[in-house]
């Protein structure tokens, strides 16, 4: 051969020729056929020919039971003289096949109790006239934009035995008419650990008039400063169930704030009717052995509590809620003979009003309430714009009863569903506390 990229010559050519050509003989030439068929037939006759003279035929082997069928042959292969098909020796014994394997049994899951019924948008003989989403903003002062109240207020929270869900949402008439929210709504926790005390206080501006929701606002404010200052000493009144206590000392902080309220309103060069507002508060606290649950306040609105699936009106009533006159408003001792006013801590004076005259006491009279709660209850707080359709609508109360009884606290989004539930004739702002005991 010659090397890459050279000429070939003849002599090479010629070798090569007959070294791989179509006429040259194997190196090992033979008369003898060499076909595969051929070759199989040889070795079939190779056998016959020894078993016929005696010789031993090797025993099969350990798989011997594992021929292949005939039929598993090639098409096209003859079969070799005498071979047949032989059936496994009796001797051998087989072994059973192995148990079908089950599939793991799923667990049955357990039957679910029955879903509270769904939110719904309206209860009674047909719908309200007003649209169930806002419409209109109320106008905005570029210069005091701090004024804007949003439409919807949404809080909660859970400490101890209870948890505590809180709404406030602007009336289907105030949203129609571009009217901001009247209602105002204040969550706090005052303290830490099992000492903390929760104020939920929620307030209602009086109707009609231009500043009700700042009214309300402030009342929420200065009843919240007044609950916070004081929340030590309240918090030990109420794990120690001295309702006496409780009760004056939060009638005077409740007339404090509110104749700060009446103040405003004279510096302001208005009316005190025109710069007034409802107050209803809740306090909570989070220690989990107590569940005194007290609530306290002046003005219309409503206290419910939900047990064993039936409502109960449990809204103080006027004739039980005047109790006695409070030290600085109108009983004695209220002033040293120098003519300073006494606060509560006898012996602690006060500098005189600087209003002149000085704020009169609320005119509507203090509602207080301390009662202690069973697990499974619900207690309700609220405005007179929940409170009066849960009072004249069975329906409402039926639909909440069933919503709030099978399967604990709703979430915060299931608590607005539910308090916007509206009513025909019902159209204010509404405003709602909810506490739900474990």
């Amino acid at each position: 051969m010659n090397q890459q990229g050279g000429k070939p010559t003849g002599r090479e050519d010629d070798w090569w020729r007959q070294l791989y050509g179509d006429r040259a003989d194997d190196t090992g030439p033979t008369t003898a056929r060499d076909s595969l068929d051929d070759r199989f037939a040889s070795a079939a006759g190779t056998v016959n020919q020894r078993s016929a003279a005696g010789a031993p035929v090797p025993s099969p082997r350990a798989d011997a039971d594992a021929v292949e069928p005939a039929s598993t042959f090639p098409a096209g292969l003859p079969r070799p003289p005498g071979f047949t098909v032989e059936s496994p020796p009796a001797d051998v014994v087989h072994p059973p096949p192995p148990p079908p394997v089950k599939a793991p049994e799923r667990p049955v899951p357990p039957i679910e109790p029955t879903p509270p019924p769904r939110p719904l948008d309206y209860v009674g003989d047909g719908p309200p006239t007003y649209a169930a989403e806002p419409t209109a903003l109320p106008p905005a002062d570029p210069d005091d934009l701090d004024d804007l109240v949003a439409d919807t207020v949404l809080d909660g929270a859970h400490y101890g035995a209870c948890t505590l869900r809180a709404v406030s949402l602007r009336g289907d008439s105030a949203r129609y008419r571009g009217e901001p929210r009247r209602d105002s709504l204040l969550t706090a926790r005052f303290g830490t650990g099992d000492h903390a005390l929760l104020l939920v206080a929620m307030a209602t501006g009086a109707r009609a008039t231009p500043g009700a929701h700042r009214a309300a606002a402030e009342a929420c404010h200065w009843i919240g400063r007044a609950v916070g200052r004081s929340h030590a000493r309240l918090s030990e009144d109420i794990r120690g169930a001295r309702r006496g206590d409780l009760k004056s000392g939060l009638h005077r902080l409740t007339d404090r704030s509110l104749g700060k309220l009446r103040a405003s309103a004279a510096e302001q060069g208005i009316e005190p009717e025109e710069y007034a507002a409802t107050l209803r508060c809740l306090l909570l606290p989070a220690d989990p052995e107590c569940r005194t649950r007290v609530f306290f306040g002046v003005g219309e609105g409503g206290l419910f509590r939900l047990r064993n699936g039936e409502w109960q009106d449990i809204e103080p009533r006027v004739t039980d809620a005047t109790g006695e006159a409070v030290v600085g408003f109108g009983s004695l001792p209220a002033e040293t003979p120098e003519g300073d006013r006494l606060t509560m801590d006898l012996g602690i004076t006060t500098p005189p009003s600087p209003y002149d005259p000085a704020p009169e006491p609320p005119r509507e009279p203090f509602r207080f309430r301390a009662s202690v709660a069973r697990p499974g209850d619900t207690l309700l707080m609220c405005t007179s714009g929940l409170a009066d359709p849960l009072r004249g609508e069975p329906e409402l109360a039926a639909h909440l009863t069933g919503r709030w009884s099978a399967l604990g606290p709703p979430g915060l989004a299931e608590f607005l569903a539910d308090a916007q539930v509206r009513v025909k004739g019902y159209a204010d702002d509404r405003t709602a506390a909810a506490v739900w005991e474990a």
